[in-house]
């Protein structure tokens, strides 16, 4: 499954990443909504739920994020809703870990 998030805000530090493998980091924008895709290597075994989903938040709760890789690129987002059947697109798509 997926969830679409709307950030709400990020830190600097996401801007200055300019290590090639890490370049999408200088692409997250406030206010734009990301789809977050939940596959099998980070999901429980047992609740067949990623961890930070935001499954219990409603629209209004404000939730955290960190980026892989560069643990100073964070921020806050707000869950808009899930999707069974993913159609994430190539920009603004990202996986659980």
């Amino acid at each position: 499954y997926c969830v679409e998030f709307k950030t709400e805000s990020l830190s600097h530090h996401c801007a200055l990443e300019n290590r090639p493998y890490a370049r999408w980091m200088q692409y997250l924008r406030e206010g734009h909504t990301v789809c977050v895709t939940c596959q099998p290597p980070a999901m429980n075994t047992d609740t067949h739920r990623c961890s930070g989903d935001g499954h219990n938040a409603d629209g209004d709760k404000i939730l955290h994020w960190e980026a892989v890789g560069n643990s100073q690129c964070q921020g806050t987002w707000k869950k808009i809703r899930q999707l069974e059947h993913c159609s994430c697109p190539l920009v603004h798509s990202f996986i659980f870990t």
